[in-house]
């Protein structure tokens, strides 16, 4: 049996995530299984590489399946492009070794959190950035982004409920630059909790805003408790951009 890994593209607006639900079609997975099981003559499970929230983009997710079907993997790549929805695509196909797994394989990821900071509304960035007319201080966000980085059990920047999982997770990069009237916001780790980057965003965003001080991350780190942390900012300007294996 074949092992195909896939790498994917895809605007979030319109789905409700990534993960197959019963109550809806409108997911990326539920959407490409569909798809590959009738390229492929047979039923297949779409693995991802994690699971991004509904509104969330992709420029780089990955995601593997199994298959019987002989089809090659150029094949495969024009049958997919000319039935999906024109929201996502498949830019890479491959043969992959036998046990690989895109999710238990992935040692870490790169989400990037798109920001236009101007009074001036941007027409054409609006679906995939959040908008903050206020005038953000840049360097008090760097200054409190420095104590983030690290592994740190971040359950204070996390919507999940309690539970057995462990909510101690590495950040080994947030960088922060401006491109005219836009700040990019780049978080690099070995993984995230549900929420856990639109909830940071949040926080610094309201350091930037002058609303909480730069110092003020490690007590909110240990103190474990996510009403003391920032708003959870909208999905729509989150975009997973790499996996790492």
């Amino acid at each position: 049996m074949r092992n195909i890994r896939l790498l994917l593209q895809y605007e979030g607006t319109r789905y409700q995530g990534w993960q197959r639900q019963v109550s809806t079609e409108q997911t990326i997975q539920g959407k490409l299984e569909r798809l590959i099981s009738r390229m492929c003559g047979e039923e297949v499970e779409l693995h991802g590489s994690g699971r991004t929230d509904a509104g969330v983009h992709a420029r780089g997710q990955v995601a593997n399946f199994h298959t019987d079907s002989d089809m090659p993997v150029q094949e495969m790549l024009a049958y997919m492009n000319q039935y999906l929805p024109e929201d996502i695509a498949v830019i890479g196909v491959a043969e992959a070794a036998p046990r690989f797994h895109s999710r238990l394989n992935a040692q870490g990821k790169r989400y990037e959190y798109q920001v236009i900071n101007s009074p001036i509304p941007d027409v054409f960035r609006r679906r995939y950035a959040l908008e903050v007319p206020e005038t953000l201080d840049v360097e008090a966000m760097r200054r409190a982004a420095a104590h983030l980085v690290g592994e740190h059990d971040f359950k204070s920047f996390t919507s999940a409920k309690k539970g057995k999982k462990s909510t101690v997770r590495r950040i080994d990069e947030i960088a922060i630059r401006r491109e005219g009237n836009c700040l990019l916001f780049t978080f690099r780790g070995n993984g995230f909790l549900h929420h856990m980057i639109r909830i940071l965003m949040g926080t610094l965003l309201e350091v930037g805003m002058g609303k909480r001080a730069a110092d003020s991350m490690p007590a909110l780190l240990e103190a474990q408790d996510r009403a003391l942390a920032g708003p959870l900012v909208p999905a729509k300007g989150l975009t997973l951009m790499e996996i790492y294996f």
